[in-house]
């Protein structure tokens, strides 16, 4: 037997706002059973893990030690620009892919 991955979780200050982002990013939308506690995003299109966003009381300290690699469908620069106004920060830009920060400060990349 194999096990598979089913969610991954944030834990975060505001729970709503990270499902919100990451719903609008990969397409899905915020579960409508979410709190300002607790908020998930199923996974669209294909499928893959949900993704849990869980409030904690202390901000984000340190760099993530795993992060999500975004690859972008269409070009990489429009597709960096809309996870900007959807409320990501860009951290650094390296030949090949865009490092990036989602409205807490969790870090992600996004690669043509």
């Amino acid at each position: 037997m194999t096990a598979f991955v089913k969610s991954v979780t944030f834990y975060c200050e505001e729970p709503l706002v990270v499902a919100a982002f990451w719903a609008a990013a990969l397409g899905s939308d915020v579960d409508e059973d979410s709190t300002p506690e607790r908020a998930w995003v199923e996974p669209a299109g294909w499928g893959g893990p949900s993704l849990w966003s869980r409030r904690v009381s202390s901000p984000k300290t340190a760099k993530n030690r795993q992060h999500f690699d975004l690859r972008a469908i269409g070009d990489l620069t429009d597709e960096v620009e809309r996870l900007r106004r959807l409320g990501a920060t860009q951290v650094r830009v390296y030949e090949d892919h865009v490092a990036m920060a989602d409205p807490e400060g969790n870090e992600f990349c996004v690669e043509a």
